[in-house]
């Protein structure tokens, strides 16, 4: 799908991905593998990959699987595991089975992909456009944003319009008919279930909704 939606845009267009590249699906780990290799090929300046909630639960559980691990697995991470063959982990196992389990993953992962992933940016700006995952605060400027509402959202997101100006690009939170309202430009259908992928064409003036 993103190769179809690639060739719809202007070849000049900058891509700008909102994250969420795991757990979403059966095909978590070779959806990183692309998407590492697409940037490496791209450059940073042309593909740009922000991080999302769900990325960074992956991240949480590398770094803390028993405390983190059971709330991942229950929204997507026995998919993520699956991907790279690995079975999930009941609850109530040992402390010696989470690790057991993280060490696998990170292997299967490598060293290369996870460090890109920790290194993922939070948000994106070009000059009135900011660009993330979840939402932001809309009483903050960009620069001031946290990255937790950057990446889970704000509760005053969807109901209080900006009013410096800037326009929000974010995904998150699904919609069946994207448009742009109030300062917010929500992108995600809902993809990995509607099989339905769409991206936005910002250019000055004007936005184009394009989908796959």
């Amino acid at each position: 799908m993103l190769s179809s939606l690639e060739e719809l845009a202007p070849s000049e267009a900058r891509l700008v991905l909102v994250g969420d590249y795991v757990d979403r699906g059966d095909d978590s780990a070779e959806v990183l593998r692309r998407l590492f290799r697409m940037q490496a090929d791209a450059g940073e300046e042309m593909m740009i990959c922000l991080k999302g909630n769900h990325d960074q639960m992956l991240l949480d559980f590398l770094d803390d699987p028993q405390g983190t691990g059971p709330r991942w697995l229950r929204y997507g991470g026995l998919q993520t595991l699956a991907s790279y063959g690995l079975q999930g982990v009941p609850q109530t196992a040992p402390e010696t089975r989470w690790l057991e389990t993280r060490d696998r993953l990170r292997e299967a992962v490598s060293a290369d992909i996870e460090h890109w992933l920790r290194a993922l940016p939070t948000r994106w700006q070009t000059g009135n456009v900011m660009v993330c995952h979840a939402g932001a605060d809309p009483m903050r400027p960009p620069e001031e944003q946290s990255d937790r509402s950057l990446l889970w959202g704000h509760p005053e997101f969807e109901s209080t319009p900006r009013n410096d100006g800037t326009w929000v690009v974010h995904g998150h939170t699904i919609t069946d008919h994207p448009r742009p309202e109030s300062g917010r430009i929500p992108v995600d259908t809902g993809a990995y279930a509607t099989g339905r992928l769409t991206a936005a064409l910002v250019e000055t003036g004007k936005v184009q909704f394009l989908s796959t």
